[in-house]
């Protein structure tokens, strides 16, 4: 569902990402590790569109990322680390704009808003303005209006960001879920627990190079580890402080 060829971006003198050749099949979560400035965020901008690549080329669904952007983007989802809302839209508001730009219906996306709404703990919020929520709301409502239009690939950079344990939880069954489903998930985080939780399959990613790509107990027995925590350090080296 998403393959990478050759997949490589240069800022000036410094190669932030080199030579990914990877694929992500469909239904698999698949969690995208490495420490800060490794080139995970540039990744995933290159994969949703938001970053042309010095070289390399990268595929959705079989689409093109750069020449069939449309056809791309109709099958993606993306959640940043820090998502832009618009401030002065009510909750539904910006679900229904949501679904507008994805071209969902406003008759599809007001039956879906129950659902979506109770799940994601947010009715007693439907005429709060974005800007009157929390941040742990906000993410809540992020989810719910990425989730309408039933993209094929999602990408999520840091999901679990400032959330309380209630959401904490609540996104790790639903990401488990939705991959059962068939849904393809892509994401990056620093928790590596949460990794070690959910993943069908990891990468390490280290100066702009995957150094190390498996199932957690593929990873472990290669090192000799006993958790994640302790192979992410020893293959990333970095210094303690």
């Amino acid at each position: 569902m998403i393959e990478m060829e050759q997949l490589a971006k240069r800022f000036g003198r410094i190669e932030a990402v080199r030579d990914l050749n990877l694929v992500v099949p469909g239904g698999e979560l698949f969690c995208f590790l490495g420490p800060n400035g490794a080139g995970k965020t540039t990744t995933i901008k290159m994969l949703t569109g938001l970053l042309r690549p010095t070289r390399g080329r990268a595929r959705i669904g079989g689409h093109d990322i750069q020449t069939e952007a449309v056809a791309a983007k109709r099958l993606i989802g993306y959640i940043p680390d820090m998502p832009f809302l618009y401030d002065r839209l009510t909750t539904t508001e910006f679900f229904e704009f949501t679904g507008d730009m994805y071209g969902v219906s406003r008759e599809k996306a007001r039956s879906e808003l129950d659902e979506s709404f109770t799940l994601f703990g947010l009715n007693e919020h439907r005429r709060s303005l974005v800007k009157d929520l929390s941040h742990g709301l906000k993410q809540r409502l992020i989810y719910a209006a990425t989730f309408l239009h039933e993209p094929k690939v999602m990408f999520i950079d840091e999901p679990l960001i400032g959330l309380d344990p209630y959401t904490i939880r609540l996104i790790k069954d639903l990401l488990k879920s939705k991959a059962r489903a068939g849904m393809t998930i892509f994401l990056t985080t620093h928790i590596l627990a949460l990794a070690q939780d959910i993943a069908d399959r990891i990468a390490i990613i280290d100066r702009g190079r995957v150094v190390e790509i498996g199932s957690l107990p593929e990873i472990l027995t290669r090192h000799g580890g006993d958790n994640l925590e302790d192979v992410f350090l020893q293959i990333t080296k970095r210094p303690n402080g």
